[in-house]
């Protein structure tokens, strides 16, 4: 799927993965998902990720020290410093006051009450990502928090989201969010004892072939399993950030 426009308030836009070595990413997720590469010494090496020549995501060699290697998930905002006053007015913190980049948008970051970081992204020249929901694209972000209960009520505040159970999933503390016009952005999932995050899951045409594809070039995972949303797989990179890919069932 192509996108074309400028997403509306909340909806996760953009990704990117800071990494200590950007060449073997490149090799590993090239290898994954198909991606191929255009880098720019302009953004400080900052690589943007191609499927079918459209942008997917980016990779940089940028990343937290501290916390390590991890997927960043860009929510879209048409007003990235109204949006950090709601940030701050509903319990959240503010990391990075809101900074123009160039003359592709403007961006900040934030951290929600339940410790989750996050990006906030108003476009520019860059609206974004040009591809989702495709194998080799994006297909859903999801926060995994041990605080669900701060965080469905941050989230709602500042994004106007409103908050659906999942009845595919009675068994789960699954929450989806959806947009004022109600279109799903994602979902927050309860899980005590976890690390508040973002996940990211891509899309591929087969799981246990882009599994077998993430051992042979230096990744790991626990395996391949059916749910009833399609097949899916948790992944570690070589670096230590996770992400999922799924093979959703055909019509």
């Amino acid at each position: 799927m192509d996108v074309v426009s400028i997403q509306p308030l909340g909806t996760p836009t953009w990704i990117d993965l800071g990494v200590p070595d950007v060449d073997r990413a490149l090799d590993f997720y090239g290898a994954v998902l198909g991606w191929e590469f255009a880098g720019s010494e302009e953004y400080g090496g900052y690589t943007t990720c191609l499927l079918r020549g459209r942008a997917a995501a980016a990779i940089t060699p940028e990343f937290d020290a501290a916390g390590g290697p991890a997927w960043r998930v860009f929510l879209a905002t048409p007003d990235c410093d109204g949006t950090v006053r709601q940030v701050r007015q509903s319990g959240g913190e503010v990391l990075v006051e809101p900074t123009d980049v160039l003359d592709q948008g403007r961006m900040a970051f934030a951290r929600d009450p339940s410790g989750a970081v996050f990006g906030l992204w108003q476009a520019g020249a860059h609206i974004g990502c040009e591809v989702v929901n495709e194998p080799g694209a994006l297909v859903r972000n999801d926060l995994v928090t041990p605080d669900p209960q701060r965080a469905r009520a941050f989230y709602a505040q500042v994004f106007g989201f409103t908050l659906d159970g999942n009845a595919d999933m009675p068994e789960a503390d699954f929450t989806f969010l959806r947009r004022p016009d109600g279109h799903e952005i994602g979902g927050i999932m309860g899980a005590p004892g976890s690390r508040p995050a973002w996940a990211t899951t891509f899309e591929v045409a087969g799981t246990d072939e882009a599994v077998d594809r993430a051992l042979a070039h230096g990744g790991s995972s626990e395996g391949v399993h059916d749910f009833v949303y399609g097949r899916l797989a948790t992944v570690t990179d070589p670096f230590g950030a996770q992400f999922s890919l799924i093979t959703r069932p055909g019509p």
